[in-house]
């Protein structure tokens, strides 16, 4: 294969999509996708190589499929990258064997087990200064008598989502709004009732719109220094069971007071790679909620890269290139989507943001990721469309319906 490293992407949603984009508009190079399943996102393209592997997200087959990979592409150098959680913490948890054949831009497991255990976590915001929605958690055998710590409305969600996916029970939803006790009684009942037997996450509901949320995607050196953070507004939310939480439209904002505060922290924690943090503006207090860190860039941080920071080139620069960068903190006005802009026009509730997204589409500053020209064809086009237009039913049927019976 003629190019100068070829990327290794671990999942085939929107994101790998958006990252094997990234990489083709900074080095004209194609990325081998792994994926279970190949999904719509990265079908019909011509800069991605697919390599479909049953139960890739377990660790009997991750390990001995990134090997072969290893294998067949021993002449050039491989890096290797999460698109989603459940293989950010595989690649981390094999990072020493991985290393062998990969570039493998990761923190280690030691470092990994700190901030992704709630409590270590909730210490870490403590230590420095980030607020956090109020949390507790509650398990199979006692969430019929557990009482709730903090008033209505509560979020439900998972603790662990690789289980959570694999069960199934009617009304099941990504992550559940309960307005009262009986609801929330309902809720647990319906999950527990079905092969989901792990702790749940119960937590406070900050209040706002889909438009109080804030994404941070950042990229931290090998040599322990932040280069590049952008952050997002999210304007719309998807709203369909298996989607509610990710977002849907994003607009590109600034504050350097937020970007000074987790710079400090990732800096000073000793973290490498790419970060993710979702938080949101608390109107009752005009703070910011963090919700968690995710470490890997985000499904929507094509985002970033549209804004005019390609998040790649920064991993792909730092890892293969050995150039030095120096700290960027984005600041270009840009709209990225993934829905119609009817739908976004439609159910977007803050006047505001939907002037300014108006505007930007006028001026030309907004892109929808998937839709890539180099890369189009007559039956991607098909696809995608079809896949967005379908968009305009889910939100009919599901918009602001995050409980149970709805």
């Amino acid at each position: 294969m003629n190019q100068p490293f070829l990327p290794v992407l671990c999942g085939s949603d929107m994101n790998a999509y958006g990252m094997a984009r990234a990489f083709h508009e900074a080095y004209g190079i194609k990325s081998i996708v792994v994926g279970r399943s190949h999904l719509t996102a990265t079908q019909d393209s011509k800069i991605i190589i697919f390599e479909q592997v049953d139960n890739f997200n377990k660790q009997e087959a991750f390990l001995p499929a990134l090997e072969n990979i290893a294998e067949k592409y021993k002449d050039i150098k491989l890096l290797l990258l999460a698109c989603g959680d459940d293989y950010a913490k595989l690649i981390i948890k094999n990072k020493p064997e991985l290393q062998k054949h990969f570039i493998v831009p990761y923190i280690d497991e030691s470092l990994m087990d700190q901030i992704l255990l709630k409590e270590n976590f909730y210490k870490m915001c403590d230590k420095y200064g980030f607020k956090y929605p109020k949390t507790t958690i509650i398990s199979y055998e006692n969430y019929k008598e557990f009482e709730i710590p903090f008033d209505y409305p509560i979020i439900i969600k998972a603790s662990n989502s690789v289980a959570y996916w694999a069960c199934s029970f009617p009304g099941k939803k990504k992550v559940f709004v309960a307005h009262d006790e009986k609801e929330k009684n309902a809720i647990l009942d319906a999950i527990y009732s079905s092969t989901y037997k792990d702790h749940l996450i119960i937590q406070e509901f900050i209040p706002g719109d889909d438009s109080y949320m804030r994404v941070l995607n950042a990229y931290v050196g090998k040599d322990g220094k932040v280069k590049l953070m952008c952050l997002g507004n999210p304007i719309l939310e998807e709203h369909s069971p298996e989607g509610i939480g990710s977002y849907a439209a994003i607009i590109t904002t600034y504050d350097k007071e937020l970007m000074d505060r987790v710079r400090h922290f990732l800096e000073d924690i000793g973290y490498t790679g790419f970060a993710n943090f979702d938080m949101k503006l608390d109107p009752r207090t005009g703070e910011y909620n963090l919700f968690e860190i995710n470490l890997r860039n985000g499904r929507s941080s094509y985002f970033v890269t549209a804004a005019g920071y390609n998040l790649m080139k920064y991993v792909a620069d730092d890892h293969v290139f050995n150039i030095k960068q120096e700290l960027t903190y984005a600041d270009n006005k840009h709209l990225w989507l993934v829905i119609p802009k009817g739908v976004l026009f439609k159910y977007t509730t803050n006047e505001k943001l939907k002037i300014e997204a108006k505007k930007l589409i006028r001026e030309g500053k907004w892109t929808n990721s998937l839709y890539y020209s180099y890369d189009m064809n007559a039956k991607r086009w098909m696809k995608l469309t079809l896949n967005k237009l379908n968009y305009y039913r889910k939100y009919k049927k599901y918009f602001n319906k995050k409980g149970l019976a709805e």
